[in-house]
């Protein structure tokens, strides 16, 4: 079975799989890389191999491209048809339990036509260890909307927050549903990530900061201090306290604090509970 007789495995609806076949937005991808020759590139869901291709062609002879796929047909379809190039790797496994760093082995690139089903699981996977210097993502419209939201609207969220406390994220252009076999019943958009120089948080305080942003965010109808004495099983003149340490008005609701105000009640609160 290869790619080059037109045969390819049957789409599996459990992993959520719509193949993208717009020549022109998969240029797009790669170009949005800025790949050099040389480059290490970790691709997540290669499917059938459309970007794949490209990706080979522009990290060169001394390049090398890591390709995570998870359906067992088209891992081996991969395989068969760079068998003979000693720069790609196919890793036959769910992303989520892959190191992605390890797995790069060197300063890396990432890209993906992220499963809808998992997109927000694996953008905050991207965010653990070694974050690559660039990453491309092929998502639902909404969730690019979410990663770029700035406070004080509904898009913004827990996602919003980690995802700029320590990268640049940039909604690129967006993508019909007519551009994917078969077509998804959303549209899409291509969004790019880029570290800051000077994130807002530590890699060391990324998880924490998750699971603290997590948690206000599933109470973001709630006042702040409200919040916080939810969470943090403290009284209102604790938590009142360390809002305004931070430089947070306790009536606020979690949708207007602002990454810098985020990060210092984070380590506000944690250098309560040591």
């Amino acid at each position: 079975m290869s790619a080059a007789s037109g045969a390819y495995p049957p789409r599996l609806k459990r992993f959520g799989q719509h193949f993208l076949a717009d020549e022109r937005i998969v240029e797009r991808i790669a170009d949005s890389l800025e790949i050099t020759p040389g480059d290490t590139v970790v691709e997540i869901g290669p499917g059938r191999g459309v970007l794949t291709d490209r990706l080979v062609q522009r990290v060169g002879a001394h390049g090398r491209v890591v390709a995570i796929e998870l359906d067992r047909a088209l891992a081996g379809l991969l395989r068969e048809r760079y068998a003979q190039n000693n720069n790609v790797q196919i890793i036959e496994r769910d992303v989520l339990q892959v190191d992605l760093g390890e797995a790069a082995g060197a300063e890396y690139l990432l890209a993906g036509n992220v499963p809808y089903y998992i997109t927000t699981p694996i953008l905050f996977h991207t965010l653990r260890g070694w974050i690559p210097k660039r990453s491309v993502f092929l998502v639902q419209r909404e969730v690019a909307e979410r990663a770029a939201a700035p406070p004080g609207g509904r898009s913004y969220g827990a996602l919003s927050v980690n995802l700029q406390a320590v990268a640049h994220i940039e909604s690129l252009f967006d993508v019909p549903p007519g551009a994917f076999r078969p077509p998804p019943k959303v549209d899409s958009a291509v969004m790019r990530i880029t570290p800051l120089d000077d994130a807002f948080i530590s890699p060391l305080e990324r998880e924490p900061f998750q699971r603290f942003t997590q948690a206000v965010f599933g109470l973001r109808r709630k006042q702040m201090t409200r919040v916080l004495r939810t969470i943090l099983g403290a009284d209102a003149e604790v938590t009142d306290v360390l809002l305004r340490t931070a430089g947070i008005d306790p009536t606020v609701r979690p949708e207007t604090v602002s990454i810098s105000d985020f990060a210092r009640l984070f380590r506000s609160v944690s250098q309560r509970e040591r």
